[in-house]
């Protein structure tokens, strides 16, 4: 249900490999993202659902959902922005990750943000 409201929120990522936490031996590539969600619209909002959908490079997938992100289910006011951090764990130095988020308005009425597909690489192994 997308409503009145056009793109009222934007989701912007950042992807970077923690070669510390990972084991290519072991076949672990861990990475952490982190989230900038802007609610653009007059209109506050908030985050009550994540679904994240991850694949590496060999085709295996996981899914991930449920209530808020690193444990909140932010409100965001017009103009405002909540920025979080998080990690995923792969078997493989390449994967990739897209989503959603359900969101509510203060009257109760619900939507889904789309999470377009981004990235999840190990430096320098692909081009």
């Amino acid at each position: 249900m997308q409503s009145g409201l056009s793109q009222p929120i934007e989701v912007a990522v950042e992807v970077q490999y923690l070669q510390q936490e990972s084991a290519p031996d072991a076949d672990r590539y861990v990475f952490a993202y982190t989230i900038t969600i802007s609610n653009h619209s007059s209109v506050p909002s908030q985050l009550l659902n994540r679904h994240w959908i991850i694949t590496d490079g060999r085709g295996d997938v996981q899914e991930v959902a449920g209530p808020g992100v690193i444990g909140q289910q932010p409100w965001l006011a017009a103009g405002e922005q909540f920025t979080y951090s998080s990690g995923a764990v792969l078997k493989t130095p390449v994967g990739t990750m897209q989503g959603s988020y359900e969101f509510r308005t203060d009257s109760d009425e619900r939507f889904d943000v789309p999470i377009e597909i981004f990235s999840l690489r190990v430096a320098n192994m692909v081009h």
